[in-house]
C-alpha cells in the first residue's frame, strides 16, 4: 500500500502468522499458531482489513479494522479493533501510517468515521488518539455471552 524508509504497509495474509505472533507476544498476548492462523483467517473473511507495517523481520505494527452499518448514522462506521505497534519501533510514525492506510480503506469502503475502543493500561493509546484526531466521546462496556472456563 504505502512506503516509507524500507517501513511498508500492506495487508496481513497467511504468512505472517509467527511475525504477528511475535508482535502479539510484545503484549503480552500468547496465542498458539494454528489458534492465530484460524483466527486471522476468519477476520480476514469479514468486512475490513488486516494491515501489517512491514520492514526486515517480523511485523512492527498491526492495525485491524472492521465495518458495518448502524441505525444512528448515515455511512457504515469502522471500528478498530487493533492497534499494537513493537515497543521498539514506537515514537517513529509506524502507528500514524497503520491507521492512515486503514482510514483510507475505510473511506473506499463508504465508513463516516472510526472507532477505537483505548483502554487505559501499559500501552495507553489515549494520548496517540486525541493526537490523531480522535475525540472522547462515552465508555465502552463488555458483556461476556458464554461462560469463561
Amino acid at each position: 500500500m504505502s512506503s516509507r524508509y524500507g517501513l511498508s504497509i500492506r495487508a496481513a495474509d497467511t504468512g505472517d502468522v509467527d511475525g504477528l505472533a511475535e508482535l502479539l507476544k510484545t503484549a503480552g498476548l500468547t496465542l498458539a499458531r494454528d489458534k492465530l492462523a484460524l483466527r486471522l483467517k476468519a477476520v480476514q473473511a469479514e468486512p475490513g482489513v488486516l494491515l501489517i507495517a512491514d520492514e526486515w523481520g517480523p511485523p512492527s505494527g498491526v492495525i485491524a479494522v472492521h465495518w458495518h452499518s448502524v441505525l444512528t448514522a448515515d455511512l457504515k462506521v469502522g471500528w478498530i479493533s487493533m492497534l499494537l505497534v513493537d515497543p521498539d519501533r514506537r515514537r517513529n510514525g509506524v502507528a500514524r501510517l497503520l491507521l492512515k492506510a486503514a482510514s483510507q480503506a475505510a473511506r473506499s469502503a463508504g465508513c463516516g468515521e472510526l472507532v477505537l475502543d483505548s483502554p487505559v493500561g501499559p500501552g495507553d493509546l489515549r494520548p496517540f488518539c486525541l493526537a490523531t484526531g480522535f475525540v472522547e466521546s462515552g465508555e465502552v462496556f463488555t458483556r461476556a455471552l458464554r461462560k469463561r472456563n
